[in-house]
């Protein structure tokens, strides 16, 4: 259950705003974001492209911003990206402070196999936390070690870091095991072929 790393990253003040303005910044190689919280103004920014592609394949990211040598953490809260080349266009941040808490969606992973010839799925697969913003979990890991058809995983069933608080539904459903439908029929006409006398020759 790792926790997020903090990452350093380079931030440049922007004054030109809209389409045209952010069209050149991606030109350029950086994305437009802009810098919420704590009752200031925000803060319209623009980001490096490269680093912040690697960085965002995790999910809640927090950043430590360079911005005219003062630091300032974020918390990635919002990543638009263009629907069919998947390009970040822009990006919401906002602002956080050591000890302090936020609300955040944790992505649940599995750890094990259930038992042989059954399959395990997810009905929900996250939730959301309350937690200090520079200890959020990568993600919550849930064993599905040995369970058979049938069983059930719930919110309440999954382990919390320290200082974590659940806010989802503990009832909430996140795995379920079930056979596949393609092996329970097999089985079953295995049962009934097995089971059903030989037909009797005709008379002569």
């Amino acid at each position: 259950m790792a926790k997020k790393e903090v990452n350093a990253v380079v931030a440049e003040l922007r004054e030109n705003f809209g389409k045209g303005a952010a069209r050149k910044l991606r030109v350029l190689g950086l994305i437009p974001a802009v810098i919420y919280g704590h009752g200031t103004e925000p803060v319209h920014v623009s980001l490096p492209s490269h680093r912040i592609g690697l960085l965002l394949r995790r999910k809640n990211m927090i950043l430590e911003l360079d911005l005219a040598g003062e630091k300032q953490l974020v918390l990635v809260k919002d990543v638009q990206k263009d629907p069919v080349k998947a390009i970040i266009e822009h990006i919401d941040l906002i602002v956080v402070r050591k000890g302090e808490k936020v609300q955040v969606e944790v992505p649940v992973h599995t750890t094990g196999e259930s038992f042989p010839g059954t399959m395990a799925d997810f009905d929900t697969k996250s939730l959301l936390l309350e937690v200090e913003a520079t200890d959020i979990p990568e993600n919550l890991q849930l064993s599905i070690e040995g369970l058979e058809d049938g069983a059930q995983l719930h919110a309440k069933d999954v382990t919390l870091p320290a200082g974590a608080v659940l806010v989802s539904d503990p009832d909430t459903l996140v795995i379920y095991v079930h056979t596949p439908r393609g092996e329970d029929e097999s089985e079953e006409t295995e049962v009934i072929t097995a089971g059903t006398p030989a037909a009797t020759p005709p008379a002569a």
